[in-house]
């Protein structure tokens, strides 16, 4: 019996196996790190610094061209995702918190402290939902559902993070 791994994952009890050598729910699971059995958000959060750091190596328009394909490119693979599981925003879907990091760091320099605190932040707006995030979350379905309550607590998390470094709290 494995700690990280459930035996099979939605209504249509897919296996790790299938997730993972299935290109669109590689990519809906973040890469395996929505196989986790206990937090699969915040894995895939972890999950997406290393994707993160790869983009911040180009420019700023490189990388908005990455973030914004990747987020638009999330709507059609996290509904994919959903209708293969039948399940809508199942917990191992987290391709949202990938595009959602990527958001939150968009306009920040890539130090240490920029990715940990991005990170933090991120995780906090996507756990608490502050309105009208938890509002989109219940209410709006598909794979843009899925992706629209992570893009907003993205945005909230990326200005946040804004203002640290240009009022120098953080560098």
């Amino acid at each position: 019996m494995s700690i990280f791994l459930n035996s099979t994952y939605g209504v249509n009890k897919l296996t790790p196996k299938q997730i993972l050598s299935d290109p669109i729910l590689f990519l809906a699971f973040g890469f395996g790190s929505g196989l986790a059995k206990k937090a699969p958000g915040t894995m895939g959060t972890l999950a997406a610094i290393p994707v993160y750091w790869l983009f911040a190596q180009t420019d700023l328009l490189i990388y908005s061209v990455l973030t914004v394909i990747a987020t638009i490119a999330g709507i059609w693979i996290c509904d994919i995702a959903a209708k293969k599981l039948a399940v809508h925003d199942f917990g191992g879907i987290v391709w949202d918190e990938v595009a959602g990091y990527l958001i939150t760091m968009w306009l920040v320099p890539c130090t240490w402290q920029t990715v940990l605190t991005g990170f933090v932040l991120f995780r906090i707006f996507d756990i608490l939902k502050p309105w009208p995030i938890k509002w989109l979350d219940r209410h709006v379905k598909g794979g843009f559902g899925i992706m629209i309550d992570d893009v907003l607590a993205a945005v909230f998390a990326g200005g946040l993070l804004v203002l640290l470094v240009n009022y120098q709290w953080i560098s």
